[in-house]
């Protein structure tokens, strides 16, 4: 499990497997690489995936704070590929993900996106609306110095789906003191300053693309997926029933068999 400078930071990563395929798998905001350890094991025999950390995240170093967040995380991203790669992203990681796939379309064989949380391409909708007024009432606690309250506020939509006094206390505990970390995602989502949106990228991704989306994930998701659908050449859609937003953790079996198929069309 080693730790080095990606990108000009300090980034902590992990190998998964002994397949024959190379994949990267980027998490989501607030988790850590060890959230692809139940879909990388089912995964194992076909796949080397490498998981890293991203800025502020598990055992990298903390988010300086300056600069875009997506553009650092992107690059980090960049360094671990040095032939195609199978490229797996839940929520910010699959925005993360999609602008790497964008950049450098030839070093990604497959793409599958878990959940993408590009906000922006679902401007406009009910379904912007009310996720606009989740995040005001995040932000409101998070303004009242009431860190906790704003984890609390913010997991009940983009968690697992357990209720906030059930996790258990050392996971909470490392929720609220990452919490911040959301804003730093924030231009990248709401605002698309890594250009995802822009005329003819989307377009330009030749690779098969996966949108693998939780039946009980908020309204958003599906706007989101069906947003971006439109524009990708070649695209699948899959539904996993049961799950919410954190469908690789809680469903991993589905969410890696999804992943499968996937590799099969690339």
């Amino acid at each position: 499990m080693p730790v080095g400078i990606r990108a000009g930071h300090p980034t902590f990563w992990q190998v998964f497997g002994a397949g024959s395929r190379p994949a990267l798998a980027i998490h989501c905001s607030l988790a850590s690489s060890k959230a692809w350890a139940g879909v990388a094991e089912r995964l194992s025999g076909r796949t080397t995936l490498t998981a890293f950390d991203l800025p502020g995240h598990g055992r990298s170093a903390a988010w300086p704070g300056e600069g875009d967040f997506l553009s650092l995380s992107a690059q980090i991203a960049a360094s671990f590929i040095d032939r195609p790669h199978d490229l797996v992203g839940h929520s910010f990681g699959a925005v993360v993900a999609l602008r790497l796939a964008i950049a450098a379309p030839e070093a990604v064989r497959t793409l599958t996106l878990i959940e993408p949380v590009l906000f922006a391409a679902a401007r406009g909708s009910a379904a912007w609306a009310e996720n606009l007024a989740v995040m005001e009432r995040y932000r409101a606690a998070l303004a009242a110095g009431d860190r906790e309250r704003a984890a609390e506020v913010f997991t009940g939509v983009w968690g697992s789906g357990v209720a906030w006094g059930k996790l258990p206390a050392n996971e909470r505990a490392a929720i609220t003191e990452r919490i911040d970390l959301i804003e730093a995602g924030t231009p990248a989502l709401f605002e698309d300053s890594g250009h995802i949106l822009a005329p003819g990228a989307l377009e330009s991704l030749g690779m098969p693309v996966l949108l693998i989306r939780g039946a009980r994930s908020p309204a958003i998701i599906e706007a989101i997926a069906e947003a971006v659908a439109a524009w990708l050449p070649d695209v699948g859609v899959a539904t996993v029933p049961g799950a919410a937003h954190m469908l690789p953790i809680t469903h991993p079996a589905e969410t890696a068999g999804l992943i499968d198929v996937n590799l099969d069309r690339g």
